[in-house]
């Protein structure tokens, strides 16, 4: 008779302890939404329904000291009829086309030498991260300094070996942007080597090993082995270095005391916006939330862009 109703008892023991447990994961969902509450909140009222009235003001004339008032699509006519707009948006995509693959494809080449955990490994890997986690400001006044074309330490050395005619670099057209993008790249690459190591080193060896076997060098293995098994890991970097380089301004802004000199070679789709926010006679904020609204709508298609892309190209498990 005890075989017969211990099932009994144990399907009752059973039963009692995935309903206690049931009860338990529904009571710490409670707990756990009490405590984030004091980080919601705020997130709610001010990032929620701020981006949310961004969208409401694009469609509004405001000077911040009038009442707004409805100007319909006014403020994006407004941008596709400003030529500064323009220069602006093929600026900020010249910098992105710049930084992007530079600060990925060098990323990986430093990533692949740190991996062979060589000796003062561990010093080179703080001294790649060390760009990305110093103030923005500081960095791009040293930078400023280094491009300065009296004293600056590039000219210096150009004239040095020689050359009479340096680029100017920030006070040129053509050589402004490409010292934004020097110095993107460079502060953007620290943290992309950390990504890519771990990347690599979780590569399985096995798989590397079995390629060698069968008689492929290490180029071989790196491209047909190494390269798809970290595409994840690069598809990440490639996203959000992207959303990274489209939302360029304050070195812009630094390292030219906030002109944009020359003639807005420097100038961005986020210097724009605060242009028209707070410098700009007249102060809109209607135009400069439209400037916002287009700028996460090109975020938004760039990246949607590269996740229907990566079925192509990244190989998961």
């Amino acid at each position: 008779m005890a075989a017969d109703t211990r099932p009994g008892i144990r399907g009752r023991i059973a039963r009692r302890f995935r309903a206690s447990d049931g009860a338990y994961r529904r009571g710490d969902g409670r707990v756990a939404l009490l405590f984030l509450l004091p980080d919601l909140i705020p997130f709610v009222i001010f990032t929620v329904i701020g981006v949310l009235a961004t969208f409401g003001l694009s469609f509004a004339h405001w000077d911040l000291i009038n009442p707004p008032s409805f100007a319909g699509l006014q403020n994006y006519q407004s941008l596709w009829d400003d030529d500064l707009f323009r220069k602006v948006l093929v600026n900020t995509t010249y910098y992105t086309l710049g930084v992007v693959p530079l600060s990925t494809a060098l990323a990986l080449l430093v990533a692949l030498g740190l991996n062979l955990k060589l000796g003062g490994s561990l010093l080179l890997r703080t001294a790649y991260f060390s760009p990305y986690i110093t103030t923005l400001a500081a960095s791009a006044l040293i930078f400023q300094w280094i491009y300065d074309p009296r004293a600056g330490l590039i000219d210096s050395v150009l004239y040095a070996i020689g050359v009479q005619n340096p680029p100017g670099w920030l006070n040129s057209s053509a050589w402004a942007m490409p010292a934004m993008i020097i110095f993107g790249v460079w502060r953007q690459i620290g943290f992309n080597i950390v990504l890519f190591l771990a990347g690599l080193q979780g590569v399985d060896r096995s798989l590397l090993e079995a390629a060698s076997v069968d008689g492929a060098g290490r180029w071989a293995r790196f491209v047909h082995v190494t390269l798809p098994l970290i595409s994840p890991t690069t598809f990440f970097v490639i996203v959000v270095t992207t959303i990274g380089s489209f939302q360029i301004f304050d070195q812009a802004y630094v390292m030219t005391n906030g002109k944009f000199y020359p003639n807005n070679a420097t100038n961005t789709l986020v210097g724009y916006l605060f242009q028209q926010a707070f410098v700009f006679a007249g102060s809109n904020m209607g135009v400069a939330s439209a400037v916002a609204w287009v700028l996460f709508m090109l975020v938004f298609a760039v990246t949607i862009v590269q996740f229907l892309m990566q079925r192509r190209w990244v190989h998961y498990g």
